[in-house]
């Protein structure tokens, strides 16, 4: 007998990221590059930064596309990334907080609502 919880029980964290955000990488071999995230991936904690993590790919050809190495990014984990701050350009964590009844997140170095 297996003691393991099924993985439908498990919490998944509110993302703070969304498609469209400006991101800066603070971690790993692509570190102080900026970008915008292109897809977030909530089951994995990972988002895709467009020019981050570029790796190749070897695409076999079909009918429409021909074959070759394609260079994509690739996912990169949530903590290795933070959100630039509008007004300052720096890294900062973000806040929530309700303004005029829906909950906006802020930027908690210089208090600046994120679109």
């Amino acid at each position: 007998m297996s003691t393991k919880k099924a993985t439908s029980d498990k919490k998944m964290p509110k993302p703070f990221l969304r498609k469209g955000d400006k991101v800066i990488v603070i971690s790993g071999s692509d570190k102080g590059k900026k970008g915008n995230v292109v897809e977030v991936i909530l089951d994995k904690q990972r988002v895709i930064v467009e020019d981050v993590n570029i790796v190749k790919k070897h695409r076999k050809p079909t009918q429409n596309t021909p074959g070759g190495i394609v260079e994509i990014p690739a996912p990169i984990h949530v903590s290795n990334v933070m959100l630039v701050d509008p007004k300052s350009g720096e890294p900062t964590r973000i806040g929530r907080k309700e303004v005029d009844g829906k909950h906006v997140r802020y930027s908690k170095k210089s208090g600046e609502i994120i679109k």
